[in-house]
Parts: C-alpha cells; structure tokens; sequence
C-alpha cells in the first residue's frame, strides 16, 4: 500500500477543506459505496475545475487523477513548487517513456491502481459546456478492462453553478456528491456475452456507463463529446447536429 500523503490530510482537513465546507456546505449520498481498501476506479461527470476539490474533500480516502508530466518537470522555483503542489494534492504525472500518450495514461493507471490506491477521471475528457453528460472517451473503460478493477460512478451536483468556466473564486452555492453502485467491467462483459480484450467491447462499456451516470446525475445523455461542441460554439457555429438543446 502506498504511504499515506500527509499534505493531501492536511489540504483536506486544514487548509483548504474547513473553507468551503462553509462556503458551498457540500452534501454527499452513496459514499458507502467507496470501498475501505483496495483498488477501485472512480470516474465522475465533470462540471467544474473544483469537481477535483469537492468530491475529495467528501471522500475518505485519497484519490489520485494524472496530470501533464510538465507539471511536475518544470524548471526553476516556480517547477519545484508546482511540483510540491500537484503531488501533495493527489496528481500523478503521465508516464513520458511511453510510446503514446494513450499508453502513458495506461502505465500510469496500472501504477495506482496495483498500489491499491483510487484512480480518478473524467470520462468525457473535459468539463461540460451546459451541464449534460456528453459522450465519453474510452481511457476509463480501457482502464477498466485492462485491469478487472471496479468503475465506480460519481455525479457532481451544482459544481457548475459554484464555479462556472472562466472563474477562479467559487461562489456561494450548495455542491453536492452522488456516488453510485460500483461496476464489475469484466462480469458485465461477460453478462452481455462480450470479450473484456475487444476494441468493441470497451467503446460498448463506455456507453453503457456514460448512460448510467446520466441517470445518476439526473441530467440528459448527448452522444457528441463535449470537445467538438466546445469547439463548435467557440467558432460561432452554435450546437453541432444531435448535440442541440432541447427547448
């Protein structure tokens, strides 16, 4: 098991924890579903930038997200904080030695999860433009079925309210968590008579999840990922074809 990060404590329960526990006085339902011990994935909707405070800040156990190697290889003072900073709050650096950077968030994953620690991540790969759960990235299920370790789903309520894109200071607004039942990836292929090894069988998993983490997080299910109508609107071409708002 992996030491246990005293910052990452002292972040969660001193410094930053106690602040916006009063501030946005965050509810959570489920987090018995986080298991004591033990590898699991945990992979959440993501609403905003303090979705990685708030949901740690509930969960009683440390949860590790991968970050850009440039965070932590920086040169000079402001590297070596950086550094300091992204580990002490649960970051893990992308393995660089890989070929790829899909490979390179795959060695990272396995090193967290064979350490027995949470692997977090955002399975639609960038925050939400209006709050829907867009379609998601295959990294999770691959992940998943890489390794037979449990998905967990978790929604995010109102994180987009307290801290809408573009903002740095949260507002005053109620955040809440729901932590759903966790999925076996490999039992659920072999429910739906499919191969864990198959191409085909994670882009499946990765839909059936993304449906259910809809239903958890109590918001419409787009089948357009949320970086080509980012893009879209940034053009001024408005919702791209079956991403469009319902009136």
């Amino acid at each position: 098991m992996a030491k246990k990060n005293r910052w990452y404590w002292t972040f969660q329960h001193i410094l930053f924890g106690p602040v916006l526990r009063v501030w946005n006085r965050p509810w959570v339902e489920g987090m018995d579903n986080i298991p004591e011990s033990g590898a699991v994935i945990v992979a959440s909707n993501h609403q905003s930038v303090m979705d990685s405070f708030y949901f740690p800040l509930m969960c009683p156990r440390q949860i590790k997200f991968i970050a850009k190697a440039e965070y932590f290889n920086s040169p000079g003072v402001v590297g070596r904080l950086q550094k300091w900073f992204f580990s002490s709050v649960g970051q893990v650096p992308i393995d660089r030695k890989a070929a790829s950077a899909s490979e390179g968030m795959m060695n990272s994953a396995r090193e967290i999860l064979n350490q027995g620690d949470i692997f977090g991540i955002y399975p639609e790969g960038t925050r939400s433009p209006d709050g829907r759960i867009y379609r998601g990235r295959t990294g999770m299920a691959r992940v998943a079925m890489d390794t037979g370790v449990d998905v967990i789903p978790v929604a995010m309520f109102n994180s987009r309210k307290a801290n809408p894109i573009g903002t740095w200071v949260p507002r005053p607004v109620r955040v809440g968590t729901r932590v759903g039942s966790p999925i076996n990836p490999h039992q659920w292929a072999q429910e739906n008579g499919l191969d864990p090894k198959d191409h085909d069988t994670v882009r499946a998993f990765t839909d059936f999840f993304m449906l259910k983490l809809a239903e958890l997080a109590e918001q419409p299910y787009v089948d357009v990922y949320a970086s080509e109508v980012k893009e879209s609107l940034h053009k001024g071409h408005g919702y791209p074809k079956g991403a469009e708002p319902s009136k």
